[in-house]
């Protein structure tokens, strides 16, 4: 399995999240062995231009917090970007560490089809207009180097048309929507075929409480001899103790409750977060 997360440039310089996954790329427990992030950079972002959105050059620089490799490619050029893509594949595949691929573009048209570009981009959007199409630019050259002929070109685009034309005269048809068919459910079977679950009745989840008072008590003790405690954790335990003899619970004891009862099935608890290690709560 291979990650690839896709980002806007004003989001992955702007969304404090893009920086916070950064920091967890690499540890043990966080971990995807790498990420390769693809930035569409359309070089305005919403409508707001790039020295008004952010204090670095590039919107990929929070990238260089874990020292990731960023690579720039002009996205005009299909084969450059396609090179690039294989490379951070490999860096990827070779060194288990996230990789920036910066995809250089522009918008044709406005964010949405209500919103005109020239308000805020007149000088930008000039020049956009003037601006070849990739796919014509790309053919032309495919074309004039022999690669393909004109026919062979407009009969793929021809069949790509058809594809999207299809689909769409399809998508007016369809009146049952077959969740079964694409939602990866966790639960085999939990739905029925209508993607309606098929009953909401759970198996009981009890345990007895000669198991509970077993694992409040184990919950209470210090498993090693002659080990010196801290006193208000002896006072933590002694209370727990207590609480288990005499039938009650706190909410810190009904979690030891629920995860001792977990382990004792032989399932592996992993709790995550700042504080868990020395269990201030």
């Amino acid at each position: 399995v291979m990650s690839i997360l896709l980002h806007g440039d004003a989001a992955f310089a702007g969304q404090g999240v893009v920086y916070e996954t950064f920091h967890l790329s690499d540890l043990p427990s966080y971990t995807t062995n790498g990420t390769i992030h693809v930035v569409v950079n359309n070089q305005i972002g919403f409508t707001t231009d790039p020295r008004m959105a952010r204090s670095s050059p590039y919107p990929t620089d929070v990238a260089r917090v874990v020292n990731a490799p960023i690579f720039h490619v002009n996205a005009d050029d299909p084969e450059a970007v396609m090179y690039v893509c294989s490379v951070a594949a490999e860096w990827r595949n070779t060194f288990n560490k996230d990789v920036v691929v910066d995809l250089v573009c522009y918008r044709r048209r406005g964010h949405n089809e209500m919103d005109e570009p020239m308000f805020t981009q007149p000088l930008m959007y000039k020049q956009i207009h003037k601006q070849v199409p990739v796919l014509k630019k790309y053919a032309d050259k495919l074309i004039a180097d022999g690669t393909v002929t004109l026919q062979e070109f407009e009969e793929e685009i021809a069949k790509y048309d058809r594809i999207c034309e299809e689909a769409y005269t399809r998508s007016k048809d369809n009146k049952i929507l077959h969740i079964k068919h694409w939602l990866d459910s966790p639960w085999p079977g939990f739905f029925n075929m209508d993607g309606e679950p098929k009953s909401m009745s759970c198996p009981p989840t009890g345990i007895s409480e000669e198991v509970l008072t077993h694992i409040g008590n184990v919950a209470s003790s210090v498993p090693v001899q002659d080990f010196k405690i801290h006193s208000g954790l002896s006072r933590i335990l002694k209370a727990r103790s207590e609480m288990t003899k005499n039938r009650v619970v706190d909410w810190a004891l009904a979690e030891y409750m629920a995860f001792g009862s977990v382990l004792k099935e032989g399932i592996h608890v992993r709790l995550s977060g700042q504080d868990v290690e020395r269990g201030t709560f």
